[in-house]
């Protein structure tokens, strides 16, 4: 009975913890940040997290997610693509690379605050063990590459 009661209050909790955040007001300071960086965006949609909020939009036809901090403050975005929009530093890069056989998936742009743009390329060479988020700057260096999903 114990173990009911914990497990529905905990339950509780958590179903409003995220409603709460979902109903959260979006700062003034956030999307007055959000309009003047990207003012051509359309269909956007607003979500609350802990302490930032996200902003999910087609900017030029592309899917782009970018985060604000509670201040306004732009953090990061990520914008989706195709592999044939990539600079040609980074195509050059990746048929340079040991993933140049592999099939390429999606292709995301990630910019950061004071940092370099980077292009995350999802490869697989099969689509049961070798998958990979392959990283590359924009002259087309390999910087890292993670176990896909």
């Amino acid at each position: 009975m114990k173990k009911t009661v914990l497990f529905l209050s905990f339950v509780t909790i958590f179903a409003y913890s995220n409603i709460y955040a979902q109903i959260r007001k979006i700062p003034a300071e956030v999307t007055d940040s959000f309009k003047a960086r990207y003012p051509d965006a359309q269909k956007v949609e607003w979500r609350a997290k802990l302490s930032d909020f996200e902003a999910t939009f087609t900017l030029n036809g592309l899917e782009t997610t970018a985060e604000f901090s509670s201040k306004g403050e732009w953090k990061d975005s990520q914008k989706k693509m195709t592999f044939d929009a990539l600079p040609e530093a980074v195509k050059d890069g990746f048929n340079k690379s040991k993933y140049n056989d592999w099939k390429t998936g999606s292709v995301t742009l990630i910019e950061k605050k004071n940092k370099e743009p980077e292009y995350k390329i999802y490869a697989e060479k099969n689509s049961i063990v070798q998958k990979k988020f392959l990283f590359f700057n924009q002259q087309g260096q390999l910087l890292r590459d993670e176990p896909g999903i």
